[in-house]
């Protein structure tokens, strides 16, 4: 049976994971999980960039398979300079570096004008505020997003992924390619983009390009009977909206802040960011306790209060609980006083976001939806599955977990029909709306 590996790096932990892909066969294996949280170094919260090339390669050493993909988060970038060297390590999207940028580009270009072009949500962490933002740009031979350095170090080639470059406000959504007018306006240096590369070209040595922004990967395994359907790639951070045809540029689209991002074989992931598990994972790692006990304790108890998971205080890491229970505090609402209470309230918080995004979503497109996929990690998370069907008020499938990999070894199998295999060989559970 043919293997593939699928490199698959989060937003925190990444993995190295084995796939077998046949005709009614479609498996994964993990070999490898390493860590690799940002930390503040030279004055910036950046990623450990020699940790995470030394456990990339070791996850795939000894590994005898037909091809290699990666995938990742979107956003960041390494900076090279003309000998192919990092000139630093890669700054988090999560640092505060950003602070005020959005309203300097705003005042160049105006946001109308930049969504019209690129198609793109205006958020902070998006990679050109990150590049306006940082002092190495003008200094740099070679930009590469996360993914693609991953690729440079394992095989010396320079590129750039379609769905990962679109998620950067770089690239011109008419055009699909880099939006070099917009880079010049903004005094940006625009010989550091590399070509573009579409999702199943070859690489170098054995490495095929995949959907390498995790959320296009993620999106290419969802296992939906139909077209009318909406999606929740929910992991650190919740992608929440539908697949089309064409990108959305309506001004209406623009406030309510939806993006139009690059899809596996030409789709648009039209879709709004949610933050996500985040809130969960941040709570959990303050307080040192297991997740389990604290969601079957929320489980009994009734929705109390509700905050803005997208609220900008909730985007660095530190005291997430001290966090919610100031927001529930100062909007009046009754205060989480314990653990339970509080995940409570972060669950019925993403599936109260979930609801209005994907409503926002209908709306803005004229797409209609019947049935909600939830894929990711969250999909393990039976409560906050359950709250999503009753709050959206249509059923939930939940699964793949792994749908990230799984969509990256789909296109290095360039399996024809990705949904249908996917339906048919992994665990999918159905949430129905209760009362």
């Amino acid at each position: 049976m043919t293997s593939y590996a699928a490199v698959d790096l989060g937003a925190s932990s990444g993995r190295v994971m084995l796939g077998r892909v046949e005709a009614d066969t479609l498996s994964l294996q993990e070999v490898s999980r390493f860590s690799y949280r940002p930390t503040v170094r030279d004055g910036a919260l950046r990623w450990d960039a020699a940790l995470l090339r030394r456990s990339v390669e070791d996850g795939l050493r000894g590994l005898d398979v037909r091809s290699v993909g990666i995938d990742s988060w979107a956003v960041d970038y390494g900076l090279l300079d003309s000998s192919g060297e990092l000139l630093a390590d890669p700054v988090c999207y999560r640092d505060s570096r950003t602070d005020g940028i959005v309203d300097q580009v705003l005042g160049v270009v105006p946001a109308h004008e930049l969504y019209g072009l690129t198609g793109i949500q205006i958020l902070p962490i998006n990679t050109l505020f990150q590049l306006v933002a940082d002092p190495l740009a003008q200094r740099a031979s070679h930009l590469l997003l996360i993914p693609d350095l991953v690729a440079y170090w394992l095989t010396g080639e320079l590129g750039a992924e379609h769905t990962n470059a679109s998620t950067t406000q770089l690239l011109d959504v008419h055009t699909g390619q880099w939006a070099t007018g917009l880079l010049s306006r903004l005094g940006l240096p625009t010989s550091i983009f590399p070509p573009l590369r579409q999702p199943g070209s070859p690489i170098g040595g054995n490495l095929v390009t995949v959907g390498s922004h995790d959320t296009a990967s993620a999106v290419h395994a969802i296992p939906a009977s139909t077209d009318r359907f909406g999606y929740i790639s929910c992991g650190t951070w919740s992608l929440v909206g539908v697949e089309l045809d064409r990108p959305v540029l309506t001004a209406d689209s623009l406030a309510a802040n939806f993006t139009n991002e690059a899809g596996v074989g030409g789709t648009v992931r039209f879709l709004r960011n949610v933050m996500g598990l985040w809130l969960l994972e941040e709570s959990l790692r303050v307080w040192g306790v297991d997740r389990d006990p604290l969601l079957r304790a929320a489980a009994s108890l009734p929705r109390r209060s509700i905050i803005d998971p997208n609220a900008p205080e909730f985007l660095p890491p530190g005291d997430m609980p001290a966090r919610i229970i100031a927001a529930c505090r100062d909007s009046g609402q009754p205060i989480p006083v314990d653990p339970p209470e509080i995940v409570r309230c972060i669950l019925d918080s993403l599936a109260s976001a979930y609801r209005s995004t994907l409503l926002d979503a209908q709306r803005l497109s004229g797409k209609e939806i019947d049935v909600v996929h939830l894929v990711g990690g969250g999909s393990r998370n039976s409560l906050l599955c359950q709250l999503t069907a009753d709050a959206c008020r249509l059923p939930v499938l939940a699964g793949p977990v792994e749908a990230t990999a799984l969509g990256n070894l789909l296109v290095q199998a360039a399996v024809p029909n990705p949904h249908h295999l996917v339906a048919a060989t992994q665990e999918i559970r159905r949430y129905d709306p209760t009362g």
